[in-house]
């Protein structure tokens, strides 16, 4: 494989996977399991949920190690498998997308915040470097460091990316629409200021990820666009927002109402889009016709 980034200077529009945690579940994990864990115990679940995605025409499937930090494993008692999970995570994605696909190994923020001292800068880096060198070990191509809100843990996992490995540095963070229609993270951040920080802190690819559907990302792309006219931007939405149905949070978008909004994102500035929580191997198929229609 080469790089994501020569792809992308290609001027290719690249097609990334769908949810995970909603395959997971379909696939029958239960509430309060360790979704890391069924790397070991479900391994063919695993994999079929990435072969799954390739089959629907994703060129990069992620690994199924979002919550795998040894902070977040701790919870699990699973601290010490940190990187036999990540590993294993990486090899099944591995697997499914051959050598004609990318592995974007998955890392998720710990859960601690730093600004109440739950957790130290070095308890981050010493647990993200171990999650990164194990998605390495274990095929991956790139490190997508997703669903971030805190641009200070963020640094500290791409740090860990960046000093322990070699691979592209992909990072995400989650918006949510404010009384005054702009987008701040949690802790206050513009999508504008999300770029800026990752810029100056090299990394390759930045975006944004879950808490919206696709109409929810235009804006949050076309203002990550208007701050860097020429970083690569993926943006990876979800099902449109959840709605409680018999005490059930069910995604009500549709590949088909998603598949209006694919085009103004390509024109917004997005060169990479996938989806999460909610979106299927069906709404991936939907994409890469769409993106086709675009060539």
């Amino acid at each position: 494989m080469g790089r994501l980034i020569d792809e992308l200077a290609k001027g290719k529009i690249m097609i990334s996977d769908g949810a995970w945690g909603t395959m997971l579940f379909d696939k029958g994990l239960k509430l309060g399991e360790c979704p890391e864990l069924w790397n070991v115990t479900h391994r063919n679940d695993v994999l079929d949920i990435a072969q799954q995605y390739i089959s629907a025409g994703a060129q990069m499937v992620e690994t199924n190690s979002f919550g795998g930090n040894s902070i977040k494993l701790s919870g699990f008692d699973l601290d010490k498998r940190a990187y036999e999970l990540n590993k294993i995570a990486a090899e099944i994605s591995r697997e499914a997308a051959g050598n004609d696909n990318f592995v974007l190994g998955s890392m998720g923020p710990s859960g601690k915040f730093l600004v109440t001292e739950e957790v130290t800068e070095d308890e981050l880096i010493d647990s993200f470097s171990e999650q990164a060198i194990a998605l390495r070990d274990g095929g991956a191509d790139a490190i997508c460091i997703e669903t971030f809100y805190d641009l200070n843990e963020a640094k500290c996992a791409v740090d860990a990316v960046n000093k322990n490995t070699d691979l592209e540095v992909i990072c995400t963070f989650t918006f949510d629409k404010q009384m005054d229609d702009s987008y701040r993270t949690m802790m206050g951040t513009s999508p504008s200021e999300v770029v800026e920080f990752l810029v100056k802190n090299k990394v390759d690819i930045v975006g944004t990820n879950c808490g919206n559907g696709f109409s929810g990302m235009l804006e949050i792309v076309s203002e990550m666009r208007k701050t860097n006219n020429t970083i690569p931007i993926i943006v990876q939405a979800n099902a449109g927002l959840p709605k409680l149905i018999n005490g059930i949070s069910v995604y009500t978008e549709t590949p088909d109402i998603m598949a209006i909004e694919i085009p103004k994102l390509i024109n917004a500035g997005a060169n990479c889009i996938g989806g999460c929580c909610g979106t299927t191997p069906q709404h991936i198929k939907r994409i890469v016709i769409e993106v086709n229609k675009t060539l």
